[in-house]
């Protein structure tokens, strides 16, 4: 690959390697090599500029997950080595909780969750990020649930008046990175799929989903089956049923020994006005980046479809942002 470390035989296997060897293997400093000087780092619960700030963030989660292992599951990717390519990392995370932090004293406690990480490279170095963990599977796994983590955070910050800011469209700052992914047809017809969901046309899910298709969703929230993917989705567009929806970033993959794929990052941005997975209306307005995978299986009478599907976004984020409003 131009410009890159001839040790990587290809784009995938740059994501992967560098993950384990910053977490894994303790090498941070690597970051300074990896990382842009001034790349950008977006994440539900807020942005940052500069690779000190993703070094003291590192340092930050290892000292609360000592033991932390990043099991990189997938690589969807897009772009060329010219002007630059974009993964979409999916990882396993587990790790124990020894330290100090969001999530109060040390529990003791083994987590695992997963995250997903689209990631800009060029010439070796990551200069744009948008990353999202599951920080409501883990507040579970340690005894919280995501509205009293986002409430703790709120007080020990300050107050609703001075505590950081989540991410939202006022403080979203623009990087190197102007893609909006490929073509591939993958990617489109994912693309439909969630763009029919969240004009509230569920019926997509039983025509373009398998019968026994596979869910993993924010929370730990695992689905199996029509019913339980369409208790998911339905449950999130009716928290936020006039927020506006959109496609941020689009991949579709074809790969040998793998099934075809897509990656998706999106956003919904508008009033929490319904009932739905975060309770009683509040009317705040609410930010919420996602970003979701797929993997299609055998055809269907004639139709490709969805056999397992990974959506996440920050419900920690989402709480926050809500209190903030509310009290």
């Amino acid at each position: 690959m131009k410009g890159f470390d001839p040790k990587f035989r290809d784009f995938p296997e740059y994501i992967l390697e560098i993950t384990k060897e910053i977490w894994e293997d303790r090498g941070i400093a690597t970051l300074h090599d990896y990382y842009g000087k001034d790349m950008h780092l977006r994440m539900p619960l807020g942005s940052s500029r500069g690779n000190l700030g993703v070094i003291a963030s590192t340092m930050g989660t290892l000292v609360e997950f000592p033991d932390r292992q990043l099991l990189g599951e997938d690589v969807i990717w897009s772009g060329n080595e010219d002007e630059g390519m974009l993964s979409s990392h999916r990882l396993y995370c587990t790790g124990t909780h020894l330290g100090e932090s969001m999530f109060g004293t040390p529990t003791g406690k083994k987590v695992h969750f997963r995250a997903i990480a689209d990631c800009y490279a060029i010439e070796n170095t990551i200069t744009d990020e948008w990353l999202v963990r599951d920080y409501g599977g883990i507040a579970k796994q340690l005894g919280w649930v995501a509205q009293d983590v986002a409430a703790k955070l709120i007080a020990e910050e300050g107050g609703a008046e001075v505590c950081s800011q989540p991410l939202s469209p006022s403080n979203y700052e623009e990087g190197p990175y102007k893609g909006r992914g490929n073509e591939n047809e993958w990617g489109a017809r994912y693309a439909d799929c969630l763009n029919r969901i969240m004009s509230a046309d569920f019926a997509v899910i039983p025509e373009q989903y398998d019968r026994a298709v596979h869910g993993e969703y924010p929370g730990q929230t695992y689905a199996r089956g029509w019913n339980e993917v369409d208790s998911f989705w339905i449950g999130l567009r009716s928290a936020f049923p006039s927020a506006q929806f959109y496609i941020d970033h689009q991949i579709g993959r074809e790969d040998s020994m793998m099934p075809p794929r897509a990656a998706i990052r999106w956003s919904l941005h508008g009033r929490h006005e319904g009932w739905g997975s975060f309770g009683k209306p509040t009317g705040a307005e609410v930010y919420i980046m996602g970003i979701s995978h797929v993997e299609f299986g055998a055809l269907v009478d004639g139709r490709p479809l969805i056999r397992r599907e990974f959506t996440l976004y920050d419900e920690v984020a989402i709480w926050k942002q809500i209190l903030m409003q509310t009290g």
